[in-house]
């Protein structure tokens, strides 16, 4: 099951650049960049309601839970938004190559702060020099594709 969540980790890498190109061309097709956020993430959600609907077999909360959860923890939705529209706006003017590796060497960094802290509910993993040399070879790497 590992090699499989591996595999689907690598995957992700590959649609979100498929999804960074598809959304960038609605944005041309609707002449508007927020709409094509909207579009993209209606999609998204009625694919999400399909899957509730085949696979779901948990009861849905009740609403005192909902209500009760921290305002911090719906956020999650806001920094999809956030991700979808900021490439929406900049993949065609700084390339995918260059839009991904940034997005790689600041997802790394906030890994790497997420774990050494625990926040958000992760599991403490301390910064050590393994962790910096593999922040500083992917920076390097972030600098010679932005080079180019």
């Amino acid at each position: 099951m590992y090699y499989f969540f591996l595999l689907l980790a690598f995957l992700i890498g590959v649609t979100n650049t498929f999804q960074s190109g598809v959304n960038s061309q609605l944005r041309l097709a609707t002449q508007n960049p927020i709409l094509s956020s909207i579009i993209s993430f209606v999609t998204g959600l009625v694919g999400l309601l399909v899957c509730y609907a085949l696979f779901n077999k948990a009861p849905m909360p009740s609403w005192d839970t909902l209500r009760s959860i921290a305002w911090w923890k719906w956020l999650g939705g806001a920094c999809g938004a956030f991700y979808v529209l900021t490439v929406i706006f900049i993949v065609k003017d700084i390339g995918p190559a260059n839009l991904l590796c940034l997005i790689i060497a600041g997802q790394l960094v906030a890994g790497v702060l997420i774990d050494h802290f625990g926040w958000v509910g992760f599991a403490v993993h301390p910064i050590n020099a393994w962790r910096v040399l593999g922040i500083a070879l992917i920076m390097g790497g972030v600098w010679l594709v932005l080079k180019n």
